[in-house]
């Protein structure tokens, strides 16, 4: 797994090839490497020529970029995602602004919780259910009366605010290696787990969710859990489906 500062940058949909070889190149120039496309408008964007023309000499970031069709596949890795929007949401994670970067940074490297920050697409931003999946909100102050960022542009200010993040972290000896910290996949697949449990009790009406997921998806996201932790939580879950005889045990 990467350093938990060396941020993985990922770009939701993206329509415009020549955005992502921006995107690669911008964040070459400030020492990151990992980029993440999710359910790009084209399956070769990788190698596509706009795409190539724009990462001027950051090809090599551009071809190795995840890509995959959700943002689990791509940013599964990632302890701690950020989703960079204006817009807050009901139920949704708290909004900071760049200032909050060097506290998340020491969030990261005290916990061994690579970050993600998660772009959405040029037209549509980022829809509610990617951001009640991330962690925090990431806002850029922009002039009030033109507030529009080139989605490239975007990822170049995040990237050189984290790098000047990272930068001011003390380099001495690490103290002990604390438990390793629960990935965002193994947060969702727990959540998965505790909505059929809840669902199997009776606790979780179907019909009138109430935001009851997002809501328990932001205590998770607070807590911080641990691998360890998780599977604790999940065998919770299991035992109680397992006693409604929804949730077959393990064959032997």
């Amino acid at each position: 797994m990467a350093s938990p500062l060396q941020a993985l940058f990922v770009m939701m949909g993206t329509s415009h090839a020549g955005n992502a070889g921006a995107a690669a190149r911008a964040i070459k120039t400030m020492g990151f490497a990992h980029l993440g496309l999710v359910a790009p408008r084209f399956p070769d964007l990788r190698s596509r020529p706009e795409a190539l023309a724009m990462a001027s000499g950051a090809d090599d970031v551009l071809r190795a970029a995840r890509q995959g069709d959700t943002l689990a596949e791509v940013a599964g890795d990632c302890g701690l995602l950020v989703a960079l929007s204006a817009r807050v949401r009901d139920f949704g994670p708290p909004l900071h602004g760049p200032e909050w970067l060097p506290e998340l940074a020491r969030l990261a490297q005290q916990q061994r919780r690579r970050v993600a920050f998660v772009f959405g697409s040029e037209r549509y931003g980022l829809d509610n259910d990617t951001v009640w999946r991330c962690d925090a909100l990431l806002n850029l102050p922009t002039a009030s009366d033109y507030g529009s960022l080139n989605l490239a542009q975007a990822v170049q200010i995040v990237a050189w605010e984290w790098r000047k993040a990272v930068g001011v972290l003390p380099h001495g000896a690490p103290g002990p290696a604390p438990e390793p910290a629960a990935t965002h996949a193994e947060i969702e697949a727990l959540l998965e787990h505790a909505q059929r449990a809840l669902l199997a009790l009776g606790y979780l009406d179907p019909q009138a969710p109430r935001r009851l997921m997002p809501r328990l998806s932001r205590l998770v996201g607070r807590v911080a859990l641990t691998r360890q932790e998780v599977q604790i939580l999940r065998g919770i879950c299991r035992a109680a489906l397992r006693r409604l005889g929804q949730d077959p045990p393990p064959a032997a």
